[in-house]
């Protein structure tokens, strides 16, 4: 700085600007280590862009005047402002990998070297003055202060208390400190996670991409855009996930799993947090926990009364195995803590195996998978049936060996509950035995089978009722005497208190209890399409059905039926048909958008 200085004194001197007193005033500046073009122009001796004219010209710099440039929001994606502030310039322009910036002193080549390695751009060096330089850093950054403090001010006012976990790794502490209750970015997380627990979301999505940030919320199984925070903050959101979650926030190379807990007006609500980076950032997905979900009883669940009865007899029965079985967000796990919690008594010994442990039950072991540390599904399986238990719930079969292992537990006196991925309840005894399972051991372990969907609910507020042709109804698996009785049925609308016509989820049940009629089809190796027939010839209530009825008690509508059950009518007819291409045809004509809502609904 100093030497800079001297030269500036020398190109003014030379240019005749300097009488004998300020000469000497700017010199004692100088030796002090102060700007001699701060200083000159505090005197009002010369205006700023003469200044800059004789300056660029006898350095042999090209000059840029700031005050007329205009500064695109984007200049801070090139250039954060810290970086901005540590290399002491400002971006002027960027094409392809040069980017051109503006320094009040061109012949800094250390801060320029570690800004190039900073930005892994070239330099191009435009000459302003220092002056200028901080009013455009004020236009630029305080800009996106103001944009964030405005996004902040949308927001509700709200109160979260953060319990960091740190049961695995410590957290950067140093950060941690660092963060300030009042600091913007936190104020900022805070309000996306409020915002998504208020719109009861089960997922927040934060998503980088080339040119934004965009915060999405799944709502009743739907995503939605909820606001596009300026894209400078992406990697400051993500840290401070990161540091809530007791991750490695230095770590941006390889995917991070954790958990947190925050507590919201006097609700403890856990979440569980997934880092995968993407070409352009790290994307973080936060799955909600709400633990008053798990104070509903099997009965509030939504289940068909048939259903019903066979899930009570199966958790009444002293030992064997209940599986619940769907596709991830189905609800399973909430289904399989109800029925614990309708189980849970001082006389029994509960032991669950999990990965990760979603709700915290008080009166029940929970054991939490750790396969870096050795302890499996399986590994934790064969310990916990060494510990007197009297009901064992795993969290899900994912191999061979767990699954060998809790059959052997349903066989020797103990009540087994767990999950697996099959579409739907016949299907689930084929994949048993395709895992390696013996079919007397499926037959002779398992209680009940079950298969779990989520159904949309229809908003009361705004649904309309509409007439459905008799034909299509007979097409999509309505029965004549559900046709004959003129249902009315409805569609989804939308209004402000709902998200595009529907409000909430409800689960959807199948039902294969294993009876001896069941069991000999198993022994004697028969597919799952002669399960289902048989299962069907003594009453099932299929998913297909479960949903139609919900939808002709106008509890949701023939569409969102459709939906989540398509599968199981192209399962149940023989491609190429006519009852297949008859379907086919209804389910498009049913799920034909239907007409905007009124203007002011």
């Amino acid at each position: 700085m100093i030497s800079f200085n001297r030269r500036v004194l020398r190109i003014l001197e030379e240019a005749s600007l300097l009488d004998a007193g300020l000469a000497k005033d700017l010199a004692a500046a100088a030796a002090k280590g102060e700007s001699v073009v701060g200083a000159l122009l505090q005197r009002n001796a010369i205006a700023e862009l003469d200044l800059l004219g004789i300056l660029a010209e006898r350095l042999g710099v090209p000059p840029i005047d700031l005050d007329r440039v205009e500064l695109a929001p984007e200049f801070v994606e090139w250039m954060p402002q810290e970086l901005a502030e540590r290399s002491g310039c400002v971006p002027v322009a960027k094409m392809g990998s040069l980017m051109t910036i503006a320094v009040s002193n061109p012949f800094d080549v250390v801060r320029q070297d570690d800004l190039r390695i900073a930005s892994g751009c070239d330099l191009r060096v435009c000459l302003a003055l220092e002056s200028q330089i901080a009013r455009a850093k004020d236009r630029l950054y305080k800009r996106e202060e103001q944009d964030l403090n405005a996004l902040l001010d949308e927001g509700d006012e709200h109160d979260i208390t953060v319990k960091e976990n740190r049961e695995d790794e410590v957290a950067d502490l140093a950060a941690v400190a660092a963060d300030s209750a009042d600091a913007p970015i936190v104020k900022l997380v805070n309000m996306i996670i409020y915002q998504g627990i208020k719109a009861k979301a089960s997922d927040i999505h934060v998503e980088p991409f080339e040119k934004r940030t965009v915060v999405r919320y799944r709502v009743d199984g739907s995503m939605a855009e909820a606001m596009s925070p300026p894209k400078r903050l992406q990697n400051s959101i993500a840290s401070r996930l990161k540091i809530m979650a007791s991750l490695d926030i230095a770590e941006k190379r390889r995917p991070q799993d954790g958990k947190f807990q925050v507590k919201v007006e006097g609700r403890q609500i856990d979440f569980r947090v997934s880092v995968l980076p993407t070409v352009h950032g790290e994307k973080v997905v936060l799955r909600i926990l709400d633990s008053s979900n798990l104070g509903r009883s099997l009965d509030s669940l939504g289940f068909e009364p048939e259903a019903l009865a066979d899930f009570k007899a199966a958790i009444d029965a002293p030992y064997g195995m209940i599986l619940v079985t769907g596709p991830t967000g189905s609800g399973k796990t909430t289904t399989l803590y109800s029925a614990v919690r309708e189980m849970l008594t001082p006389e029994m010994n509960f032991v669950t195996v999990e990965d990760p442990v979603e709700y915290q039950l008080d009166g029940v072991n929970q054991v939490q998978v750790n396969v870096k540390r050795g302890l499996t599904f399986a590994g934790a399986l064969r310990s916990i049936l060494r510990q007197d238990p009297d009901i064992v719930m795993v969290g899900e079969i994912r191999d061979t060996e767990t699954i060998d292992i809790a059959v052997k537990a349903a066989l020797t006196g103990h009540l087994v509950l767990s999950t697996l991925h099959t579409n739907d309840a016949a299907s689930t005894i084929t994949r048993m035995c395709d895992m390696g399972v013996d079919p007397f051991m499926v037959s002779s372990s398992t209680l009940l089978v079950s298969a779990q969907r989520l159904m949309r609910r229809l908003c009361e507020h705004c649904r309309e009722p509409i007439a459905a042709p008799k034909d299509r109804l007979l097409a999509v698996g309505c029965t004549p005497d559900d046709v004959d009785r003129g249902p009315t049925l409805f569609r989804a609308v939308g209004c402000p208190r709902c998200s595009g016509g529907y409000a909430g989820r409800f689960a959807i049940l199948e039902t294969l209890p294993i009876r001896d009629d069941i069991k000999r089809l198993i022994v004697d190796g028969k597919g799952a399409l002669d399960i289902r027939q048989r299962a069907l010839e003594t009453g099932m209530v299929t998913l297909r059905r479960c949903a139609l009825l919900n939808a002709l008690r106008g509890k949701s509508t023939i569409e969102e039926a459709l939906r989540v059950t398509l599968d199981e009518r192209r399962r149940t007819a023989e491609p190429g048909t006519e009852a297949t291409a008859e379907a086919e045809q209804a389910h498009a004509e049913t799920e034909a958008p239907a007409e905007p809502a009124p203007a002011g609904s």
